[in-house]
C-alpha cells in the first residue's frame, strides 16, 4: 500500500506539551485547501498517482501552458501542483479536499521542501572546512581553501571540488519525523524536529518509507470523519507540468 502524500505549507516552530508534562519541539504545517485537482492512470499514463494542487490563483497569474491544462481538466489553476505516486487502492477522486487527519498522531512521515538560501558562501561555512593555521607564516589566507591544482596531470580542477559558491535554496528530505499531532479545525499538522525552509515554504508530507506503518487511513480521511473508498475509474487528468514525487 502506498498512499498519497500531502502539500501543507510551513507556518513555523513552536513547543507542545504532553501527558507527562515534557515540552517538545514542533513545526506547525497547514494543510489549508489541499485539493486532488486529477489523476493518473496505468491505461493513459503507464503509473497511478494522484495530482495535487494548493493555493488557488488566477489563470493569470500562473504560466500560460499550466493554465490551459488546468482549463481542460476543467479545475482551478493552483500555485502549487504536484503528483504523488500511489497504490491501485489509494487512488482519491478528483475535487477531494483533503485534510490533516490524512496522518495520525504517531506516525513517522518524510517531509520535503526547499531550505533557505544563504548565498555565496566560502569553503568553511560551506563544507565545514577547518581552515588553515592562525600563524607560522600564514598571511592573509586563513579561510581559503588551499591548493586545488592537479600538477601535470590531469591539469584541471576535478568536478565535485568542495569549493566556495551558492549555499541552500536546494530540496531537502527529512526522514522519519515523528508526528505529535493533530488540530482537525485549523487543519494543522504538527511534526516533531525541524522542517527545511523559511516559514511560508511548500512543504511536501508523506508516510516515511523506511517506517511500517499501521492504521492509517486508506486511501484518505475525508472532511465528514469517514474514510473514502476511492473509485480508480477515469478521472479528470491535468496535464499541466508538475513535480513528481519519486517511489
Amino acid at each position: 500500500m502506498k498512499r498519497s502524500g500531502l502539500i501543507t505549507t510551513k507556518i513555523g516552530m513552536t513547543r507542545l506539551y504532553d501527558d507527562g508534562g515534557v515540552a517538545h519541539p514542533v513545526t506547525v504545517l497547514s494543510v489549508g485547501d489541499c485539493t486532488v485537482i486529477g489523476n493518473r492512470t496505468m491505461d493513459k499514463n503507464g503509473y497511478v498517482a494522484n495530482i495535487l494542487g494548493m493555493r488557488e490563483a488566477k489563470a493569470k497569474h500562473v504560466a500560460k501552458p499550466q493554465a490551459v491544462a488546468a482549463e481542460k481538466a476543467g479545475v482551478k489553476p493552483y500555485r502549487k501542483v504536484v503528483e504523488f505516486r500511489v497504490s491501485d487502492d489509494c487512488v482519491i477522486p478528483a475535487g477531494t479536499q483533503l485534510v490533516a487527519s490524512h496522518f495520525i498522531a504517531g506516525q513517522f512521515v518524510d517531509v520535503q521542501a526547499t531550505s533557505k538560501g544563504k548565498g555565496f558562501q566560502g569553503a568553511m561555512k560551506r563544507h565545514n572546512f577547518g581552515g588553515k593555521e592562525a600563524s607560522h607564516g600564514v598571511l592573509k589566507a586563513h579561510r581559503s581553501i588551499g591548493g586545488t591544482g592537479m600538477r601535470e596531470w590531469p591539469g584541471r580542477v576535478l568536478k565535485g571540488k568542495k569549493m566556495a559558491g551558492q549555499m541552500g535554496n536546494e530540496t531537502v528530505t527529512v526522514q522519519n519525523l515523528k508526528v505529535f499531532g493533530i488540530d482537525e479545525a485549523e487543519n494543522l499538522i504538527f511534526v516533531e524536529g525541524a522542517v527545511p525552509g523559511a516559514n511560508g515554504t511548500f512543504v511536501l508530507v508523506t508516510d516515511a518509507v523506511k517506517k511500517e506503518q499501521k492504521d492509517l487511513p486508506v486511501p484518505t480521511q475525508m472532511k465528514s470523519g469517514a474514510t473514502e473508498t476511492a473509485d480508480s475509474g477515469d478521472q479528470p487528468v491535468a496535464d499541466a507540468e508538475t513535480q513528481t514525487v519519486a517511489e
